[in-house]
């Protein structure tokens, strides 16, 4: 349980220090940014596919490959559903580039943005729950790991656009810090969830894979192939790839 509190601390506290970054440096270039993002999306790829679905199919018995297949698409779909009533993130932020209009109700727009940020982070906290359901520690570090470099780079993007948007430093820096607290809830929410549950782990397994190759193909690629620099994203994001294949191969 301990190894398990400090990972929701860490895969939380990933989007705090993003955040902390985000304030420093204030303005990020568009390929620093999308080179960045897309590394973390490779090793958001190989976590999801080395330390979650794969483990689905082990532990699926004879019907491994059906369960996993149905719960990526569950995954998916599940946010697909929530996508349709809430914008994207980047969207409401102003990341796109695109000014947002100064007369729009500033309270609606933080509830707007926290919830946006929240339901993209509460799938990957659940997925960092789930994956110590396996037994196997390092699997489920794996997972966490890749969850946690992919919210630096998105704790640090979200910054410049509410202070442009007039949202005060403080007040700023504690909604980044509810997007963490929000991880670790889900991370926590995951955990116990399959332990109570334990025959439903390899769905729950490929559920939070699914969830998590839906974020990475529907919003952290077309985010990163977005300014020009396509050709640097896709190097980055199999580099990114290739390096938790071998963190997982040699430390797994």
């Amino acid at each position: 349980m301990q190894q398990v509190m400090l990972t929701a601390l860490g895969v939380g506290g990933a989007t705090v220090l993003g955040s902390l970054l985000g304030f420093a440096v204030k303005k990020i270039p568009h390929k620093f940014n999308d080179i960045i993002l897309s590394f973390a999306a490779g090793i958001m790829m190989a976590a999801a596919v080395l330390g979650l679905i794969l483990p689905a199919v082990e532990n699926g018995g004879r019907f491994g490959a059906l369960i996993a297949g149905a719960g990526i698409l569950c995954g998916a779909l599940f946010l697909n559903f929530i996508d349709r009533f809430v914008p994207h993130m980047h969207t409401i932020a102003g990341v796109s580039g695109e000014r947002q209009s100064e007369n729009l109700d500033q309270l609606n727009k933080i509830l707007l943005f926290v919830m946006a940020i929240a339901i993209h982070n509460v799938p990957e906290g659940i997925a960092a729950g789930v994956s110590f359901g396996t037994g196997n520690v390092a699997d489920a570090f794996t997972v966490a790991a890749g969850i946690a470099l992919q919210n630096v780079p998105e704790g640090m993007i979200i910054i410049a656009p509410m202070l442009a948007a007039g949202i005060s430093r403080r007040r700023t820096f504690l909604i980044a810090l509810a997007t963490g607290l929000v991880e670790v809830l889900g991370t926590l929410f995951g955990y116990f969830a399959v332990s109570v549950a334990s025959f439903l782990l390899p769905f729950f397994l490929a559920f939070a894979g699914g969830t998590m190759l839906y974020v990475i193909s529907n919003d952290m690629i077309p985010e990163t192939h977005n300014h020009g620099y396509e050709r640097a994203a896709t190097y980055a994001l199999l580099l990114g790839f290739i390096v938790m294949l071998v963190m997982d191969f040699y430390i797994g």
